[in-house]
């Protein structure tokens, strides 16, 4: 097993300010325009589905602080709540496939990317939470998996966070990245880029928490819905 403290998770880092100042505020708005789809998170609804997939990890998949999980998803309200999960049951997130990983979390076209994973769990990303049909034989349905577990979460350590980046580097990365980006505390962050890389995913995901700003992420952006998005959502800041 890999090293790890007691130290804070990433996860307690950048959600124990925004659960103790404002916990009932939007902190993931989530748009598809493919779809229509909208979904809104709060900063406590969004601990309650982290703190969910914490306990899957540790009580499911027997997996200890410092473990490896491979986070195969989009950018997508879900994947938000699966990495603080990740995060706060201190296991480390590489975005690639990794034969390194102990439990690989994917979306159904990508379970052939987890081969050689010994676990793989799969993601329908439904907004009713619709389990994914017909998985082959070893692969765990997240959405129906996830459900039962409790919505509290003890943390017991960190490992590494991030593709082997310990949690005060890609959490001091993530506020050097939020200054250069000109976030702060209260904004409305517009944004369509993806979390594909590690450094995408610090721009464009942990950077906003960190400022204790939201986040508005568009999917299949329409060009013409985004200036009355920007009006409705109240936004204050834009990334590509």
């Amino acid at each position: 097993m890999r090293e790890f403290d007691q130290a804070l998770t990433l996860t307690e880092k950048v959600l124990d300010p925004i659960l103790a100042r404002e916990p009932a505020n939007p902190r993931v708005t989530y748009y598809d325009d493919a779809t229509g789809a909208r979904i809104e998170l709060s900063g406590l609804t969004m601990a309650n589905w982290a703190a969910k997939t914490a306990n899957l990890i540790r009580d499911e998949f027997g997996l200890s602080p410092g473990a490896r999980i491979a986070v195969l998803l989009p950018a997508h309200w879900q994947t938000a709540a699966v990495l603080l999960g990740c995060w706060w049951a201190g296991t480390e997130v590489v975005l690639r496939p990794d034969q390194d990983a102990e439990l690989a979390l994917v979306t159904p076209d990508r379970i052939d990317d987890a081969d050689g994973i010994a676990e793989v769990a799969a993601l329908s990303l439904d907004a009713m939470g619709a389990p994914v049909r017909d998985l082959p034989i070893g692969v765990t349905d997240f959405a129906t998996s996830v459900r039962v577990h409790g919505d509290q979460f003890l943390p017991g350590g960190a490992g590494a966070a991030l593709d082997g980046m310990p949690v005060a580097e890609v959490f001091a990365e993530a506020k050097k990245s939020a200054m250069r980006q000109g976030f702060s505390e209260g904004d409305r962050v517009l944004s369509s880029t993806p979390w594909d890389t590690p450094a995408e995913l610090i721009d464009g995901f942990v950077a906003v928490l960190a400022a204790g700003a939201s986040l508005v992420q568009v999917v299949n952006p329409d060009p013409a819905l985004r200036e009355r998005r920007i009006e409705t959502e109240r936004v204050t800041a834009q990334r590509a």
